[in-house]
């Protein structure tokens, strides 16, 4: 038995080789059920990785603002994973959390339609279904730059190649899909609840009107969706606020 540390200073005593994901389940039922990530000495960390002895361990939720940023983190990973599938000539950017949903750029042929977000999120949900693992690895610099050459990734090698030479590379792979990311995510693609993709824009690669102009897709997820439903509600009313408050500018 090893012990941990929890958030109340308790000390809880576990099996060696036991994940935090199987300690949160032994804490309580409703842990298991909503615990997200766990923060480790004050570092986020997988569910899925090993449980360390004299550790103090915090289980994050979809109430805790970084709980629910690693949500987002992975959805914005679905997202990815669904365009890969339906667009496979598609570049991979890069795809973040941000406040109340996430985005996903991409380099793709043509201009995404609404049609096209309407297929993106079916695919999403079979990903949901299958419930994938989602697994972190540790590779070279080297070991990650081959990898993503040979997939066509030119973004992700330009990402790797701004890190110094010898640099440790994580990377997440969920079924047949591969990214670059730092972590830490979800255990797997069916912890993920109610998605929807909201809108795309344009989005200059890093930034930088010099460099290519990519195609960002925003969405948002919860776990619910009545929550999903009352978010979407918010929007609508937020728009027509701001219609009014334009029409009364305009004096229309």
């Amino acid at each position: 038995m090893i012990p941990i540390i929890l958030k109340d200073g308790s000390v809880y005593e576990v099996p060696a080789g036991t994940s935090w994901m199987e300690a949160a389940a032994g804490l309580s039922r409703k842990l298991a059920k909503e615990a997200l990530v766990a923060r480790v000495d004050g570092d986020k960390e997988d569910l899925n990785r090993k449980a360390c002895p004299e550790k103090k361990v915090e289980f994050l939720t979809f109430a805790d603002e970084e709980g629910r940023a690693v949500y987002r983190h992975t959805s914005a990973h679905l997202l990815a994973q669904a365009v890969k599938r339906l667009f496979p000539e598609t570049k991979l950017a890069i795809g973040p959390a941000i406040a109340d949903g996430f985005y996903y750029d991409f380099d793709a042929e043509r201009p995404f339609t609404t049609e096209d977000l309407s297929l993106i999120e079916k695919e999403m949900e079979k990903i949901k279904r299958d419930d994938y693992p989602v697994i972190r690895q540790e590779v070279t610099s080297e070991e990650a730059t081959a990898l993503f050459e040979e997939q066509g990734e030119p973004y992700k090698v330009e990402l790797i190649r701004d890190l110094p030479a010898d640099s440790q590379v994580s990377i997440y792979k969920q079924g047949e899909f591969v990214d670059l990311c730092l972590g830490p995510h979800l255990p797997s693609t069916g912890k993920i609840g109610a998605v929807k993709l909201l809108s795309v824009a344009g989005a200059y690669w890093r930034g930088n009107e010099n460099n290519k102009m990519l195609q960002r897709i925003y969405g948002t997820s919860f776990p619910k969706k009545k929550e999903l439903d009352e978010y979407l509600q918010f929007l609508e009313e937020a728009k027509r606020r701001d219609h009014r408050k334009l029409g009364q500018e305009l004096d229309l």
